[in-house]
């Protein structure tokens, strides 16, 4: 995988077209910019339920974006990494619906889990509530079949992404056919999405339980072979996290987002440094995603042990966030819409800074800096605010950081002071080798942070002071050193 900032996308919201589209806008006004580009569920269909990641077909690019001969010219130009949706499939794919249709009789029958499959025998009060689950409730939906019947099929996510049995011989010609079809359109890196919930066992979490790491390792074993690199979605306490990255590829830093935040919130960036100092090194780094910010990462254990941040803080943290957006986030998290997610708060951090620009090129900054690889989403690439508009057509919460780029609206974009002083950001962090050697971290003050890379001669060093909300860089030339502020007008 490329030691370049990375782009993370919708194809048709960042461009409100096709793949050929989003291949003219990275040959084009944001060419050289990114070493990949994530390409979000482009499957059939790209717009169900959860907005790609409940596939009704897995192998099908959906023709409204393209095919796969349109994938495999974005990947000739730019890597391209795509989602293996390794824990479900869509409750309106042909194989459910067969299931629906013919209960155990149907050929797609040992594909799905249901209550009984992991509990033969029964559950105990105490093997239910073990179950780790990242919204309110059981996994189980109940269905009835056509002949009357009725089953609780597991559904860690929503009824409408149905769970399925990756041991099974359905379940694992599934997962092969994904990455075949994957290998054959040039695609260099997977994200094996929901991967933590792949495998379910009575008396555990059935998260991240040790037989779903000996899964993992073998199907990114397969992914190797046909060339993948392979990316971890995982969100987890901050412990738990650094012993995963142990035994994957890479991992997300979930627990970065919410942490700078804090830093530019309080001006205490102690916290922040504790993390740095021991993240996982072979991290993918974000701010935003297509989800929200997430606060789990951060968070205590289940089990009492503290976390990154103590709940007065993150309380405090998530009241500030609602504050800065003026309301927004809160009319898109929690209860307050749908896809209820337990450790997320929905907002654009852009907004959650409150549209404070240099604050944000302050994030970016840290981001750049910190160990691995970064990620930028493309509602973050452009400084966007939240879509409430979206959100009251959809009352998805999501939706509030997943607007529809037109190109005007992405030209206007690209003439800011901040976007440009973004894009100044990305192509030092591409092009400086620095990068490509260690990394140091200090903490003169509470209230300030220096994050240094150093690759022989050449070195690179951002300082933040989140007291007065002021950072700079320093960095090697080929003859002597330069520095610039992160702000706008000056990166």
């Amino acid at each position: 995988m490329k030691n370049q900032v990375q782009l993370i996308t919708y194809v048709d919201r960042l461009t409100g077209g096709t793949f050929i589209d989003l291949k003219s806008m990275l040959d084009g006004p944001l060419q050289g910019l990114f070493g990949t580009v994530h390409t979000l569920p482009f499957f059939t269909p790209h717009d169900g339920a959860d907005a790609g990641f409940d596939p009704m077909d897995h192998t099908t690019v959906d023709p409204r974006l393209g095919d796969w001969s349109d994938v495999k010219a974005l990947s000739q130009s730019t890597d391209v990494m795509a989602d293996l949706i390794v824990n479900h499939v869509s409750a309106d794919g042909a194989p459910f619906q067969d299931f629906l249709e013919k209960g155990d009789s149907s050929e797609f029958a040992p594909l799905f889990l249901s209550y009984s499959t992991i509990f033969p025998k029964g559950a105990t009060e105490d093997d239910l509530l073990a179950i780790y689950r990242p919204r309110p409730g059981l996994p189980f939906t109940n269905v009835t079949l056509k002949d009357g019947s009725k089953r609780l099929i597991w559904t860690t996510f929503t009824p409408k992404q149905i769970d399925i049995d990756v041991h099974s011989e359905k379940g694992a010609a599934y997962l092969e056919s994904i990455l075949m079809a994957f290998a054959r359109a040039g695609i260099k890196s997977i994200r094996l999405d929901a991967a933590g919930y792949a495998i379910k066992k009575s008396g555990t979490s059935c998260f991240m339980i040790p037989e779903t790491f000996e899964f993992l390792e073998k199907l990114a074993s397969k992914a190797k072979t046909l060339g993948m690199d392979v990316l971890v979605e995982i969100h987890s306490y901050y412990q738990d996290q650094i012993e995963i990255s142990r035994k994957v590829d890479r991992v997300y830093d979930f627990a970065l987002p919410p942490l700078i935040l804090h830093a530019l919130f309080t001006g205490d960036a102690k916290p922040l440094s504790d993390w740095l100092a021991i993240s996982p090194r072979n991290a993918m780094t974000v701010l935003d995603t297509h989800d929200g910010i997430g606060v789990i990462d951060v968070g205590p254990h289940a089990d009492g042990r503290p976390g990154l941040l103590d709940p007065d803080a993150i309380d405090a943290l998530v009241k500030t966030i609602h504050q800065r957006t003026r309301g927004t986030s809160l009319q898109a998290t929690g209860a307050a819409a749908s896809n209820l997610d337990l450790y997320q708060v929905n907002s654009t951090y852009y907004d959650a800074l409150g549209r404070r620009e240099t604050d944000y090129l302050i994030a970016r900054a840290v981001q750049f800096f910190a160990p691995g690889i970064p990620q930028v989403y493309y509602v973050g690439l452009f400084g966007a605010a939240n879509d409430m508009d979206l959100l009251a057509r959809t009352d998805v919460g999501r939706d509030i950081n997943r607007h529809y780029f037109n190109k005007d609206e992405v030209s206007q974009a690209l003439q800011t002071p901040m976007v440009q002083a973004l894009i100044n950001l990305i192509q030092f962090r591409n092009r400086h080798p620095a990068f490509n050697g260690t990394f140091k971290l200090d903490q003169p003050t509470s209230a300030s942070l220096i994050l240094e890379w150093r690759n022989g001669t050449q070195w690179a060093q951002l300082s933040v002071d989140f007291a007065v909300m002021a950072a700079k860089i320093r960095h090697s030339t080929q003859d002597a050193e330069q520095t610039f502020k992160v702000e706008p007008n000056y990166c």
